[in-house]
């Protein structure tokens, strides 16, 4: 019988940091090469982030021009609300992430790590008025889950935050249409598993409208029952854990250790 691989993340922890900042690190450091690996990332763009906690204010994000399978737990950014870098490093942070995570770390003690992405389902899905659909497997656990913000142009702006978490409200997913979607919840592992969720429900959605005929409708407290029961599944973070940690193996096993 093949032995599973015995993931540590919080192996080799640098002098003078907290082990804590070190397991966040590694874990979000597997969190881009995750998302490289399942084909989600944007070349160098979009930006996944973790607070840092009992550090006010500061999250780390990833370095801007590198590609995800460049990101490693020593290079990650430690910034400010603002997008001040608050340690020194050799690379700069993409402005353009500043205006979304920042918004809601600030804003949402319920939310600690945001992964942004524009797969090209999601950013179909996010072209149509409609948005995501509730009548497949996947859409049906994000029933009532999912906030719209209108497009404003590239998120630069800080005077659009506000009205970006007006959008989100108390949800975790926000679609910003015309452009993508990004996703929170209260740890990374929580975090890959809703954006897992949301993209197969893209990709579901997006396979379905190719094809002929009409779908079969789901009723509406079936929906409510679904995405009831999803959310319990995501707030018990066993669960959540159980799954990143597989995809981690996975990666692994497949790639080879990352660093």
């Amino acid at each position: 019988m093949k032995k599973v691989i015995n993931i540590d993340f919080g192996a080799h922890c640098p002098e003078g940091m907290s082990a804590e900042e070190w397991t966040l690190r590694v874990k979000l450091a597997y969190c881009y090469r995750l998302v490289d690996f399942f084909g989600w990332t944007e070349t160098i763009f979009n930006h996944i982030s973790v607070r840092i906690p009992g550090d006010e204010g500061h999250y780390l994000v990833n370095p801007f021009g590198l590609n995800y399978t460049e990101v490693t737990p020593a290079n990650l950014l430690k910034v400010d609300l603002d997008g001040n870098k608050v340690e020194p490093s050799e690379y700069d942070a993409n402005p353009a992430g500043f205006a979304l995570h920042s918004a809601i770390h600030g804003a949402r003690d319920d939310i600690h790590c945001v992964v942004h992405t524009h797969t090209n389902e999601v950013s179909a899905i996010a072209l149509k008025k409609d948005g995501f659909g509730h009548d497949d497997f996947y859409g049906a656990q994000l029933y009532n889950r999912i906030g719209y913000h209108d497009f404003e142009g590239i998120t630069l702006f800080s005077e659009e935050r506000a009205r970006m978490l007006d959008s989100l409200g108390d949800r975790h997913v926000l679609v910003l249409r015309n452009h993508g979607i990004a996703v929170g919840e209260a740890d990374i592992e929580r975090t890959f598993f809703l954006l897992w969720t949301v993209q197969r429900a893209a990709e579901i959605q997006v396979t379905a409208g190719a094809l002929g005929g009409k779908d079969n409708p789901i009723a509406d407290d079936i929906k409510t029952r679904c995405a009831g029961l999803t959310q319990q599944l995501i707030s018990d973070s066993g669960f959540a854990v159980k799954f990143y940690d597989a995809m981690v193996r996975k990666l692994v096993t497949e790639r080879g250790m990352p660093w």
